[in-house]
């Protein structure tokens, strides 16, 4: 029996609230909670054992820009917590890892800086993930303001081969869209590489969860979805049920 797949609920944080983008544009920004810590209990409740976080303005700002909102998360809920966004320095990752965070997504200075990215799998390897935000296959940085000459599968077998355990496959052009996710890509990156892949952007519906659940790729291990929670076209205890395996 296939292994579990984790759905994981979103929260993005801008000036100390709960919002979400559409493709990663500023100018798209909607507000659906001034209570982050409120919002992640709620979906603890629901029965989600992961949290994904990302600090929208340290993404474009180059370093944590709401670690007092994240540190409310952090002591309002139990269950394990992801946080990206502007983290390019060990200090930082450190901090998190004080703070209690589970894991740390690293994007912008990974992608750049090869030997810094090594030292930190070397110091951090258990709590770190790698965020692959792809346009037409090539990977973005700098909250997705960049696109890099560096194509998404390439890196990923890179980044497998230094030791890295999980990454999370986001689709830039799908994020936020309400479109459902690009399936042919994740496959592709999910079939390149060993190690864990989390899927991310577009994921609207319970079909969305079932097509993903439904490529039967093992490696395939958890599914973020964040504006569809709060727009109300995917229900969080539906799409939890989803992605457990059929009890035999």
């Amino acid at each position: 029996m296939k292994e579990r797949i984790t759905f994981i609920p979103a929260i993005d944080l801008m000036n100390g609230k709960c919002v979400r983008l559409t493709q990663g544009k500023k100018d798209s920004m909607v507000v659906y909670s001034e209570d982050p810590a409120g919002m992640a209990r709620k979906w603890e409740q629901a029965g989600a054992e992961r949290l994904h976080v990302i600090d929208l303005d340290g993404a474009f700002n180059g370093r944590p820009c709401n670690t007092p909102a994240i540190r409310q998360i952090r002591d309002a809920v139990s269950m394990k917590i992801e946080i990206g966004g502007g983290i390019r320095t060990p200090e930082e990752i450190a901090n998190y890892i004080n703070m209690g965070i589970d894991s740390v997504i690293l994007g912008t200075r990974a992608i750049r800086d090869r030997e810094w990215l090594q030292k930190q799998l070397n110091a951090y390897r258990d709590h770190i993930i790698i965020g692959l935000d792809a346009k037409d296959g090539f990977l973005t940085s700098h909250g997705w303001t960049v696109t890099e000459d560096i194509i998404a599968s390439s890196f990923a077998l890179d980044l497998e081969e230094m030791g890295l355990e999980t990454i999370i496959y986001t689709d830039v052009k799908r994020d936020g869209m309400l479109t459902g996710p690009n399936l042919n890509a994740l496959s592709t990156i999910a079939h390149t590489v060993g190690m864990n892949v989390i899927a991310s952007g577009g994921i609207h519906t319970l079909e969305d969860i079932r097509n993903i659940v439904n490529l039967e790729i093992d490696n395939i291990t958890g599914i973020i979805s964040g504006k569809a929670l709060y727009e109300g076209t995917l229900d969080i205890r539906e799409a939890l049920s989803e992605c457990r395996p059929p009890v035999l």
